[in-house]
């Protein structure tokens, strides 16, 4: 889908001809590991979602434990216990989907979670973007660590330092302990230069 979205692009811009059009791209995986917020978000998340994953887990355990008592006994219980036991793991077995698709289904409380702790600081991030792309005059400004396939790219065109400039987030590489000067002349010598 990104890619045909990406070619109708392409070809919009190559029918414009005339007018030059000035793109660059940001790596928004690298921005969110940087940002504090989206870092305690993110273990927020991944909290709830292992509660929430033992609790399903515990309920199937529950079936399971039924099932098997349930073909322990079956020798020794009358037709109408059978259908009684029958019908009870049936009830565990979809109360325990039922949990499942209410916490990890489509607007499931994993999503209504993930939205109210993750929606806030990606808008912070997006409201970022807009204001590089509108100061730097970028008419298209593209996610490298998305499932978009870039090939190649052109450090000139990273505005990745721009938008964590723009968010407060320090844009210099942390120095290992125990490193020589001479090794952090060697560094910045080598980063790149932001474009234009």
């Amino acid at each position: 889908m990104k890619k045909i979205v990406f070619l109708l692009l392409l070809s919009s811009v190559s029918s414009l001809g005339v007018q030059a059009q000035k793109f660059g791209y940001v790596d928004m995986e690298y921005i969110t590991s940087k940002m504090p917020e989206y870092t305690k978000a993110q273990s927020e998340m991944d909290q709830f979602s292992e509660r929430w994953a033992k609790e399903i887990q515990e309920k199937g355990a529950e079936v399971d434990r039924l099932q098997r008592a349930y073909m322990a006994e079956e020798v020794l219980l009358t037709d109408e216990l059978k259908r009684k036991r029958q019908n009870e793991i049936r009830e565990k077995e979809l109360e325990a989907r039922e949990y499942n698709n209410k916490v990890f289904g489509v607007d499931g409380m994993m999503f209504q979670k993930k939205k109210e702790l993750i929606k806030p600081v990606m808008e912070r991030v997006q409201r970022s973007l807009e204001k590089v792309c509108s100061q730097r005059r970028l008419d298209f400004l593209f996610d490298k660590s998305s499932n978009f396939v870039m090939v190649y790219t052109n450090p000139k065109h990273d505005y990745t330092d721009y938008v964590m400039e723009d968010l407060g987030i320090d844009t210099k590489p942390v120095a290992a302990s125990g490193t020589s000067p001479a090794s952090d002349n060697n560094n910045q010598t080598s980063t790149t230069k932001k474009p234009k």
